[in-house]
């Protein structure tokens, strides 16, 4: 036990003599795991004096000093409950709190720590009633409530003003039905779905697909990229390509257009004893395409001087190069080359190259012909 602190107590009247008038203050000298007093603070709602409480501890920190234990505080009335923890925020963490206990015979005082408990209160009634939140229109009267009283005249004018602005909902209600005929009336010649993914499927910049493809080379039909009319139109052109004796003569005989992957192709062709037809016929159309492109890119020619550029290509298949790869401008009968129609006249031209290399071609020669860039040709 530490020594007593002794010092002089103050009275508002006479002292008295001998040493009524000191105080010795000691510490207390029970077991600090021992049960001591208690704190409590009940910031709203007392209890009855009469109101019996309990003090519970874990078994795990019963031999901890009393004073450093999680203790709980609890009590009840018969419609309250009084609930409280020294374990939370709030509960006196950072203070230390200290009974003290006068001796009047021996002029001592005691001083035991006690832990503080801010006790909460439950009533027993709305103990299974969960609150209920206020709705939106609940919430803006009582701001409106609160701008009204409390607000500036600003506050208070835009709060008027929103109020007149509010729209009646009950006198709409005889025209709901009319506004309902109007929007099914406008909604009559709109697309269905199926209607606007066809569309939308029309206006990408690929060839038509077959979604039911068994087998890669029925992805891309062959008439939906060489119409039938200008397929039929290459067997003349082909004709002398079958009759050339070397890949010089055989060159000279497509439309100009210089082309590392085209010239390695048709020499394959006729490495055997016999070339495809269908192989010499798409490698031609390739090569027109090649041409075109190559012919259109800055500006359009004349029809009569684009013939003569894409030479022996046959004219059904210039004209349908035309027609499908270049557009005309509002109010002008010129046709010109745009990024769309380029970027559609490539990707039909690599569906052909694809069936040509049984779906497997180097995109790293076909970019150099094109002197384009392999991320953007695969992109």
């Amino acid at each position: 036990m530490s020594s007593p602190i002794m010092f002089k107590k103050r009275k508002r009247g006479v002292l008295d003599a001998g040493d009524a008038d000191k105080l010795s203050l000691e510490l207390s000298h029970i077991h600090p795991s021992q049960v001591g007093p208690v704190l409590v603070s009940f910031p709203s709602l007392q209890p009855p004096k009469s109101t019996a409480f309990n003090c519970y501890v874990r078994e795990e920190e019963a031999e901890i000093e009393f004073i450093k234990q999680n203790t709980i505080v609890a009590g009840e009335t018969d419609s309250v409950e009084f609930s409280g923890s020294n374990s939370k925020e709030g509960s006196g963490e950072g203070s230390r709190y200290y009974v003290a206990i006068h001796h009047p015979s021996t002029g001592k005082v005691t001083l035991q720590p006690a832990p503080l408990h801010i006790l909460t209160r439950q009533i027993k009634n709305l103990k299974n009633h969960e609150p209920i939140a206020p709705t939106v229109a609940e919430r803006l009267q009582a701001r409106n409530a609160l701008g009204e009283t409390f607000g500036t005249k600003r506050a208070q004018a835009a709060i008027r003003a929103n109020e007149r602005n509010k729209v009646d909902v009950s006198a709409m209600e005889n025209v709901a039905g009319v506004l309902q005929d109007r929007i099914e009336e406008g909604t009559e010649n709109l697309p269905t779905q199926e209607e606007a993914k066809l569309a939308a499927d029309a206006a990408r910049l690929i060839p038509p697909y077959n979604l039911e493809a068994e087998s890669p080379d029925e992805a891309y039909p062959l008439h939906s990229i060489i119409p039938e009319q200008e397929w039929n139109s290459l067997d003349a052109a082909i004709h002398p390509l079958k009759k050339a004796k070397s890949t010089y003569e055989r060159t000279k005989l497509l439309p100009r257009m210089r082309s590392t992957w085209l010239r390695e192709h048709l020499n394959h062709a006729f490495s055997g004893p016999k070339p495809k037809t269908k192989t010499l016929k798409l490698l031609f159309y390739i090569a027109t395409m090649l041409a075109f492109r190559a012919t259109t890119g800055k500006s359009v020619l004349e029809r009569r001087a684009l013939l003569d550029q894409l030479s022996p290509a046959p004219e059904v298949v210039v004209d349908g190069l035309l027609s499908r790869f270049t557009e005309k401008a509002r109010g002008s009968t010129k046709p010109q080359s745009t990024s769309q129609t380029e970027t559609n006249l490539l990707t039909y031209m690599f569906a052909l190259c694809l069936k040509v290399d049984d779906f497997a071609t180097d995109t790293q020669l076909i970019a150099s012909d094109l002197k384009m860039s392999v991320a953007r040709l695969q992109a």
